[in-house]
């Protein structure tokens, strides 16, 4: 099937995470996937989305809700990563388009709960990394943090950070700009 370049679909994820290591028996997972599909032609961003996950691994934890402001009441309501997957190939095709996120953490978090519940991975094979085109276009000699890029973009932070529609909505802002520029 050919890849639809009409719009961009920017992740970004946030994972069960501790003050340290996680508790005996406990793995990092994926809590919420933030989604904003950037359309191309425009470099607009078409809204942004929090799909909330319920952990089957794992709990969530003080620290954890202090960095992303989600409890674990809320993650409990949360839908199964078997869902949360199917709407990222349902309504997003995320297997036909471009996929982007700041840094690998987001494609490697996909890739390791994948594995590890035998669910089939959402995206197709073409993902773009931002946080490395963003230091590579500005001339950095090594990649920074998306709030401090977007900062240098002269750009505002939009909504909280560590929430993943937020984080998703602010890395397509940088994605989009990044776009226009190359073609200016």
């Amino acid at each position: 099937m050919p890849k639809k370049l009409d719009h961009v679909i920017v992740v970004d994820v946030e994972s069960t995470c501790w003050d340290g290591s996680p508790p005996p028996g406990e793995v990092s997972e994926i809590i919420e996937i933030g989604v904003c599909p950037l359309e191309m032609s425009t470099g607009r961003r078409l809204g942004k989305r929090s799909i909330v996950v319920r952990p089957k691994r794992s709990r969530v934890s003080p620290f954890c809700t202090q960095l992303t402001t989600l409890t674990p009441e809320q993650v409990d309501r949360g839908i199964t990563f078997t869902e949360a997957c199917e709407i990222l190939h349902k309504e997003y095709q995320a297997r036909v388009r471009v996929w982007a996120s700041y840094g690998d953490y987001d494609r490697t978090m996909f890739q390791k709960q994948c594995d590890a519940t035998g669910i089939a991975y959402p995206f197709g094979p073409r993902h773009i990394n931002v946080k490395t085109l963003f230091a590579i276009s500005h001339g950095l000699p090594q990649e920074i943090g998306a709030a401090e890029a977007i900062a240098l973009m002269g750009l505002p932070f939009e909504g909280t950070h560590h929430r993943g529609d937020d984080d998703a909505w602010n890395i397509a802002g940088i994605l989009g700009t990044l776009v226009q520029k190359l073609r200016a």
